[in-house]
């Protein structure tokens, strides 16, 4: 009652549409740690790979290495009616997601841990499993990742990663082909990366002015910032118009586990500071920090500092969102998307020509 929620209940809201109870959400723990293990040509792919493949890369190809045992691609093959395609891929996406904390650990530490593998716990939860088997034994560590997997599993169509599982899937490929082309967009820099932007940003501000600074100075170096043609990562937001509820929680989570951390309180501060000096431009719709201006730090905070990673831990929870929404596409019947095309000649005659 006292901790951060669990990922599971996130699962089976989105599935659902009704707020799971405690026992509902134990027993969907229960069914992804049953169908958690690993197929073993994923790690043959894996170790197939150069050592400096980064870890995006292997998550690609770790998901696409479970595609041969996919069961809406063998149900499809054998003549599945159109009404029950809901059902293996409701099957596929459960596997998947479970396998996704075990893919994701070996991915951490082969990568940045010299290949030494830990096996799940089997009386933790999804998301706490991620945590122990990358090697964070931590409880606080242990309920950030419960945190994030939860903030982060957006599958509203307006972001790449899940327009792209969106539009895949649209085209009845099957789950693991879907989520891999997602995550080939989540690894784009414009997309995955905002909170690595983020953490660069606040080195700057360490390195040029120290953490321990007055709201005035502070107030001045972002001004300074924006007025050299810069932007302050991890403020604004296509849709949001206000502070995102996903900065607001993780705040709450670090004013109870690190409050004296000095990255915490410099962010602290750029939040009293930033939305008013972007105001004052005249230029920005939304002043307010979105979820990248804070994630970062917590996980810098319990050693997690290994950045080239942080967007796979992104995906392992989008994953909860965008294969949820390929369900419910599924169950719903909807059809394959075609984007409509235009010619150049379209566009002058509608808006006109450059320059004119």
């Amino acid at each position: 009652p006292s901790g951060e929620p669990l990922p599971e209940g996130l699962l089976w809201l989105l599935l659902t549409g009704n707020v799971p109870s405690k026992e509902q959400v134990v027993s969907l723990s229960a069914e992804l740690r049953k169908r958690a293990e690993t197929p073993p040509q994923v790690f043959k792919v894996l170790d197939a790979l150069p050592a400096k493949t980064h870890p995006m890369t292997q998550l690609s190809c770790a998901i696409m290495a479970m595609q041969p045992d996919s069961k809406f691609a063998l149900a499809y093959q054998n003549g599945l009616h159109k009404s029950d395609y809901w059902d293996p891929t409701f099957e596929d996406s459960l596997d998947c997601i479970a396998r996704l904390p075990g893919i994701a650990a070996a991915i951490y530490r082969r990568t940045f841990r010299n290949g030494s593998i830990i096996e799940a716990d089997p009386t933790l939860d999804w998301a706490g499993n991620l945590a122990h088997m990358m090697g964070y034994q931590d409880q606080g560590a242990k309920e950030l990742m419960r945190l994030y997997m939860t903030i982060h599993s957006d599958h509203e169509g307006g972001n790449v990663s899940a327009h792209a599982t969106h539009l895949v899937g649209s085209a009845l490929s099957d789950p693991y082909l879907s989520l891999a082309a997602g995550m080939n967009g989540l690894a784009g820099p414009l997309h995955g990366l905002a909170n690595q932007e983020v953490l660069k940003w606040l080195n700057r501000v360490e390195s040029d002015i120290g953490s321990d600074v007055s709201k005035e100075e502070l107030s001045r170096y972002v001004s300074a910032t924006l007025n050299s043609g810069r932007v302050v990562p991890g403020y604004g937001h296509a849709v949001l118009r206000k502070t995102d509820p996903r900065f607001t929680c993780q705040r709450e989570f670090g004013l109870k586990h690190l409050p004296d951390y000095p990255k915490f309180k410099l962010v602290s501060k750029l939040f009293e500071v930033v939305p008013g000096v972007l105001a004052e431009t005249g230029k920005v719709s939304n002043p307010w920090p979105n979820v990248d201006a804070h994630s970062g730090v917590l996980l810098q905070f319990y050693g997690i500092t290994e950045e080239n990673f942080y967007t796979v831990l992104f995906g392992v929870s989008r994953a909860v969102g965008v294969l949820s929404q390929l369900v419910l596409s599924r169950a719903m019947g909807l059809p394959i998307e075609r984007p409509k095309s235009m010619t150049t000649r379209w566009l002058e005659n509608k808006f006109g020509q450059a320059g004119e």
